[in-house]
């Protein structure tokens, strides 16, 4: 069998997996820029007789959507750069520094990733309660970057490892100290790791909910999944519009970033390794 053939049998086989995964975002495209009127109507009307790109202009203005989405911003910039200062050095020093329980450590990391949020949402709610940080954007990020450190610290120490250690004992017979080692030749050469693991991290702190719901209170500090949320969450009358409308402006941020760069996902680590 030829290769065109092999790939129009292979397409053939997953068409019906893939119109699955698609249909809930052709839904979700379909109402969001759909009259009104037409949404809930049967039989249902799967093609709009009108493209109404006002829908959007009107979630924006009534939802308070700009707000949300300059907080999840902030939250998940700040939760990723802060999650990425302490994981380096950490990685770092698992790589290779030998120390007791080095081990442990590598399995406790494992570990950790089998957590749920919701598992430890009551302790996290008092201990912020504690610190005065409930309904504070800060507390977002704390939280963000403590529950992905260990995944940060797992993906880049495994990165480092590949890193030939010749390198580093070159710029230690020049002088260099463990932090300049650091520096001037493990960030340079672990680039697409630390591209990757930004990534991953960035979007599980775009997406995450229930810590948002748990931590904050005030219209102002919601994050984008919250206020969502709050669109369906309580109301007699469910504006499906306007949600779909959020949802689709929601998840047109990250679905572009992971789109440029999942091709770099496997091309890019080996690079760096080669290096």
């Amino acid at each position: 069998m030829s290769r065109a053939s092999r790939s129009v049998v292979y397409w053939a086989i997953l068409s019906p997996l893939i119109i699955v995964i698609l249909f809930p975002f052709a839904v979700m495209i379909s109402t969001a820029i759909r009259p009104r009127a037409e949404i809930l109507v049967f039989p249902p009307v799967w093609i709009p007789n009108e493209i109404r790109l006002q829908n959007f202009v009107d979630m924006w203005r009534a939802v308070e959507f700009g707000q949300a989405l300059v907080n999840t911003v902030l939250v998940s910039a700040g939760a990723t750069a802060l999650c990425l200062l302490i994981a380096i050095p950490a990685a770092y020093a698992t790589s290779r520094m030998a120390f007791r329980g080095q081990r442990l450590f590598r399995q406790f990391l494992l570990v950790t990733q089998m957590l749920s949020p919701i598992v430890l949402v009551l302790g996290i709610f008092r201990l912020m309660v504690k610190m005065g940080l409930v309904d504070q954007l800060y507390a977002l990020v704390l939280c963000y970057a403590a529950f992905n450190l260990a995944f940060a610290v797992w993906m880049l120490q495994a990165y480092f490892r590949t890193i030939p250690i010749e390198l580093e004992e070159a710029a230690t017979l020049d002088g260099a100290s463990a932090f300049q080692r650091l520096w001037m030749i493990f960030l340079p050469l672990a680039t697409p790791a630390l591209g990757v693991t930004a990534t991953f991290v960035f979007i599980y702190c775009w997406n995450e909910f229930v810590l948002a719901l748990t931590l904050l209170r005030s219209n102002q500090n919601f994050t984008l999944t919250f206020q969502i949320f709050s669109l369906v969450g309580g109301r007699y009358a469910i504006e499906w519009d306007n949600v779909m409308a959020a949802t689709l402006v929601a998840c047109v941020p990250v679905a572009i970033v992971f789109a440029k760069l999942q091709r770099y996902l496997v091309s890019g680590l080996a690079l760096g390794a080669v290096k």
